[in-house]
């Protein structure tokens, strides 16, 4: 075991067990196939895939460290460094900024005194620019956690952050941000969701 800001990297027996089931879904030898969901599992735990996060998950799956980071740092969906609990990203590609999305961008940089891939000093947002998000019909939009937010304005977005801001406040143990992407991890071998 590692550890991490004096914390051991070690997943929870309740993750272990998941992390077993997952690997199971594999044949043997192809254990590196479970990596997306595993760096879910750890990102879900650790709040965000350090060097030593990724080592751990490279020594459960029996690979080399380079293979988790060649895919931990090829998706935006994993984070290589702390985020707030909120983690807004925007689809900053072509048909998005041509309705707004780089207004809004600046907007949000401006409200909470940050710059894209910054998180504010009080821990609750990070803002993100992230590639297509699929949603160019309902631009500009963000992803937070599991959810998207469309047609933003920028009342649309004052509406938001006060939420946040107050569901942090009225429920600290809430636990936002990245998502777990939990139908990927729960779903059985052979029983595909459409």
């Amino acid at each position: 075991m590692t550890a991490i800001a004096n914390r051991e990297i070690k997943f929870s027996g309740e993750q272990l067990s998941k992390v077993a089931e997952i690997i199971g879904r594999y044949p043997d030898g192809r254990s590196k196939s479970a990596i997306l969901p595993i760096l879910h599992l750890a990102q879900e735990e650790f709040g965000w895939l350090s060097v030593e996060v990724m080592d751990y998950v490279a020594g459960i799956l029996k690979i080399q460290p380079i293979e988790v980071y060649e895919v931990a740092t090829f998706y935006s969906m994993y984070h290589m460094k702390p985020v707030g609990k909120y983690v807004m990203e925007f689809c900053h590609t072509g048909p998005c900024c041509l309705v707004g999305a780089e207004k809004i961008i600046k907007y949000i940089e401006n409200k909470l005194n940050i710059k894209t891939g910054e998180t504010t000093t009080d821990g609750l947002f990070t803002l993100k620019t992230v590639e297509c998000l699929a949603s160019c019909g309902t631009a500009p939009m963000m992803q937070v956690g599991e959810y998207y937010y469309e047609h933003l304005t920028e009342t649309k977005v004052d509406e938001l952050i006060e939420k946040w801001r107050g569901e942090a406040v009225s429920k600290p143990e809430h636990k936002a941000g990245p998502g777990t992407l939990e139908s990927m991890i729960s779903v059985k071998a052979g029983s595909a969701q459409h």
